[in-house]
């Protein structure tokens, strides 16, 4: 059975979940299934934790900053399982001991056809507030607590240019913090993530 969580911010933003059902994409026979965890922290101000991925060639996203998750094992009970084993293993933060489920977000999938056909189910989880996390130094390079007011910020949008090769280019939203450029899938994620808590009065 879930925790209720002690703190004030985290009860709005469950029961502000409890009122929004997710949206699913619906699935192809080539999809994937994976899922990242939105971990929340709560000291003077609510933190998400973001992480870094390693620099790696077979990784699509490689570099990206990004939520803790990956894709399912077959030995994984449902996705809010994945979510946290991928959690721990990327960032040694043990979510099935002290994670609090607040709610899941809508399923993501990339628009890009060059990237892997996945679709990508984002949970939203509490944590106590002396909560730490550290890269596992393999897929993940660095652990980042950011403020979500850092991202509230209006010098926080910005626009991403993308080389698409062939002569081409994109402009993708993305939201900066610090020297950290949050975009793709991650900053979908972060925004309607963002209205869920400002609908919460959070």
């Amino acid at each position: 059975m879930n925790r209720e969580p002690d703190d004030a911010r985290l009860v709005a933003l469950l029961r502000a979940f409890e009122q929004r059902p997710a949206a699913a994409v619906p699935r192809r026979a080539q999809d994937r299934e994976a899922a990242v965890a939105l971990v929340l922290r709560p000291r003077e101000e609510l933190e998400v934790l973001l992480i870094k991925r390693a620099e790696r060639a077979d990784d699509p996203w490689s570099g990206h900053m990004a939520l803790p998750g990956g894709r399912r094992a077959p030995d994984d009970p449902d996705l809010l399982a994945t979510a946290k084993r991928e959690t721990e293993e990327e960032t040694h933060l043990p979510l099935e001991r002290v994670g609090t489920f607040i709610g899941r977000l809508d399923d993501v999938a990339p628009g890009n056809r060059r990237l892997p056909p996945i679709v990508i189910a984002p949970f939203v989880l509490g944590v106590p507030p002396s909560t730490t996390a550290r890269p596992d130094g393999r897929e993940v390079d660095a652990t980042l607590w950011v403020p979500l007011s850092a991202l509230r910020e209006p010098g926080a949008v910005s626009e991403l240019l993308i080389e698409l090769g062939n002569g081409e280019s994109r402009r993708f939203p993305s939201l900066l913090y610090q020297d950290h450029v949050i975009w793709g899938l991650t900053h979908g994620i972060l925004t309607t993530f963002l209205r869920v808590a400002e609908q919460a009065g959070v």
